[in-house]
């Protein structure tokens, strides 16, 4: 016998019971799936997810843009010059090497490259620089920077995420969390052309945060800047009139169903997620479309050769996101022939990659700068490791976690400015040692929030990006 109650057919039991109702509940095990992780929101957050937030304290940056060299550009071949790695080569390392290490290494390998003074700073820069190196009075050279794993994906992992062992939510994915866009037509974290290899879609993934702070890749490494775009962009089926109506019934039934059942962050974010894909079909195409930039614009970022072509449209691309208010942007420069990853072969790879990126990196800045956008956008420039004052055969680097660079350019970080050191020959952090997880906490510091306090509650424990670590590098702030 039925219950009695079912005979009260109320609205709501009418629309579960019938055939509307089959949709209903697949619609309702889809956002199961996320249901833990968006109803740990906190309290008191706007009703649009994304809609600007308000940080700690004032902010000496308002976005980032990550410019990231996957395999591991050799730090001592590019902005950290070693005197005693040229008069040793070919002798021992003079102590011990890492417990784990990745590969077999030799002898002690010198720079192939000479170093040069530039700029008011007077900071060094390898040949293979030769454009960014007119820029080195904006730069803060980080030079020891470094981490736990020397295998690709686990580094990987580490920098993004902050762990090399467990799913968690990149730093865009974070500082969308944190701070949310400027521009509700477009998502708060645009990854470039991101490597699909080692981690993969966990680089800017959200993991248990809300699924609104999940980066959105435009294309992947293995295609062409030129050829990348949002996938299903465009509906093929219906105009955007229909769609329209679409939503509009869609959330009017929802917001009866909410006034049913009461509230759900989950339903309410994923309506939010098929608003924000309308909105996108406009506003995207028309940051992507770079047809409208003067032909200086394009001989700036190198997009006049074919040699910088690939990643000037990429960075051309970043500053167009920026400039439209999208708080996180990635580049990525990757390729499935060569990377940073020279085990081998050293002098022609770095000086393939190098000449890639050099001048697309150095016409960003001055773009950035030229249109006052330096002032108040941090760039982060960098790998998942270094690479190995010792030689991997006769002309490679192996891996090395232990001590690298990176550096930052512009959002409140000194001008011209050197920090941490590694020691004599370039294997090991040894003067302010900068961890990842140091790295994380002091760019959320500029970006206006403390990293121990950018909190989010997960399986009965509060999780934030630098874990249970991180100090703010305070030295390196203008």
């Amino acid at each position: 016998m039925y219950p009695e109650h079912s005979l009260l057919a109320t609205r709501r039991h009418l629309l579960q019971t019938s055939a509307v109702g089959f949709g209903h509940l697949a619609f309702q095990s889809l956002l199961q799936q996320t249901a833990t992780a968006a109803d740990a929101t906190p309290p008191g957050r706007p009703a649009d997810p994304l809609a600007a937030k308000q940080p700690h304290f004032p902010p000496r940056a308002k976005r980032i843009v990550f410019l990231f060299m996957k395999g591991g550009p050799s730090h001592v071949d590019t902005f950290d010059p070693k005197p005693l790695l040229d008069r040793d080569h070919g002798k021992p390392l003079p102590f011990d090497l890492p417990r784990v290490t990745f590969a077999k290494q030799g002898n002690l390998l010198k720079s192939p490259w000479k170093f040069r003074q530039y700029g008011e700073s007077g900071l060094p820069v390898s040949d293979l620089f030769p454009h960014v190196s007119r820029h080195i009075d904006e730069l803060c050279i980080l030079r020891s920077v470094h981490g736990t794993n020397p295998a690709h994906g686990g580094a990987l992992l580490k920098l993004h995420t902050g762990s090399d062992q467990f799913v968690r939510p990149s730093m865009g994915s974070w500082v969308t969390y944190g701070l949310g866009t400027d521009n509700q037509n477009l998502p708060a974290f645009i990854t470039i052309c991101p490597t699909l290899a080692h981690g993969g879609v966990n680089n800017w993934g959200a993991a248990f945060l809300p699924a609104y702070c999940q980066g959105t890749p435009i294309g992947n490494a293995s295609l062409a800047a030129s050829q990348v775009k949002v996938k299903h962009i465009r509906n093929p089926r219906h105009d955007e009139t229909t769609q329209r109506s679409q939503l509009d019934l869609l959330a009017e039934m929802n917001r009866e169903h909410l006034e049913q059942s009461g509230a759900s962050q989950s339903l309410e974010g994923r309506l939010n997620s098929f608003e924000l894909a309308f909105r996108m079909q406009t506003a995207m195409p028309e940051v992507q479309d770079i047809s409208r930039e003067s032909a200086e614009t394009f001989k700036l970022y190198g997009i006049d050769d074919p040699v910088t072509e690939n990643f000037g449209r990429q960075c051309l691309m970043a500053r167009r996101f920026l400039e439209q208010g999208v708080r996180f942007v990635q580049v990525t420069h990757s390729d499935s022939e060569v990377q940073w990853d020279q085990h081998g072969d050293l002098y022609r790879g770095h000086t393939k990659n190098a000449a890639e990126v050099d001048k697309p990196i150095a016409g960003f800045l001055q773009d950035l700068k030229s249109r006052g956008l330096l002032e108040d956008t941090l760039v982060l420039w960098g790998g998942e490791f270094g690479r190995t004052p010792t030689a991997q055969g006769t002309d490679g680097r192996d891996h090395n976690p232990h001590g690298f660079t990176m550096w930052l350019a512009g959002g409140g970080v000194k001008k011209g400015f050197a920090y941490g050191a590694t020691d004599d020959y370039g294997y090991y952090a040894a003067e302010n040692k900068m961890h990842v997880h140091d790295l994380h906490a002091t760019l959320l510091h500029l970006m206006g929030m403390h990293h121990d306090q950018l909190t989010y509650r997960y399986a009965g424990r509060d999780f934030r990006l630098t874990d249970i670590a991180g100090h703010v590098a305070k030295e390196i702030l203008a």
